[in-house]
């Protein structure tokens, strides 16, 4: 089995990360630092990753987690703020979460060990639409939101079509939902910028066809078997 692939079953990190571990000499077999990303693990071959043994591939596990506003979409952090990992009180495994939710954006993210699935979703050329609920200041026009939907310039590039419709309002703000394809850093918060709106609170509320329902905040529940397979090939 390939190093990165080895890796990624182990749980911790996708391929694409594993790649980026062994280019900073993060992974050692057999007692050397690894210097061929194209390694294939034999038998009996010992596999140390950050100074942590890496063994057999544990059980593989997947959950949804309606992560609250105020913690990090990462393993560890090195300010000391609290991870999504934080609120994961039974789980055994060495999971790790899928992509990305800014600090202050709450919703959807996906918890798992399978490298290969979280590569597989939160890769750029992915087609998978997340939906997001965007809180923002004043109302939106027909011929704002379709500006939305057609691409807006951001950091110097323009977004892929989107979906974008109106979904109330609260008092002097505007509740819209937005279904972007893309995972640029800060993207529906940059996109409303763009038209001159600013987002007040943010909430993913789905992963394709993987929806929150009713999951409250900072709660999370195992995937179905429909939903892993689901996953799997969208």
């Amino acid at each position: 089995m390939r190093i990165n692939k080895y890796i990624a079953a182990a749980g911790i990190a996708s391929r694409r990360g594993a790649d980026e571990l062994i280019a900073a000499g993060k992974v050692k077999v057999n007692g050397a630092v690894l210097t061929q990303p194209g390694y294939d693990v034999k038998e009996g071959d010992s596999v140390v990753v950050n100074g942590r043994p890496v063994g057999a591939a544990e059980k593989l596990v997947y959950y949804v987690l309606n992560k609250p506003a105020g913690y990090i979409t990462s393993a560890r952090d090195e300010f000391g703020r609290p991870t999504v990992l934080n609120l994961l009180e039974d789980v055994e495994e060495r999971v790790f979460p899928v992509g990305r939710l800014d600090y202050d954006t709450m919703g959807l993210i996906i918890i798992t060990n399978d490298g290969a699935l979280g590569n597989h979703i939160a890769h750029p050329s992915g087609e998978v639409y997340k939906t997001y609920l965007a809180r923002v200041n004043g109302h939106l026009s027909p011929r704002e939101l379709q500006k939305l939907r057609d691409g807006v310039y951001i950091d110097g590039r323009r977004t892929a079509p989107a979906f974008a419709e109106n979904a109330g309002t609260d008092g002097s703000c505007s509740m819209v939902e937005i279904k972007i394809r893309e995972g640029r850093n800060r993207q529906v918060r940059k996109m409303f910028e763009a038209i001159g709106y600013k987002v007040l609170a943010l909430k993913r509320t789905a992963i394709g066809e993987i929806r929150l329902g009713r999951l409250k905040e900072g709660s999370y529940r195992k995937l179905s078997a429909e939903e892993i397979e689901y996953l799997k090939n969208c």
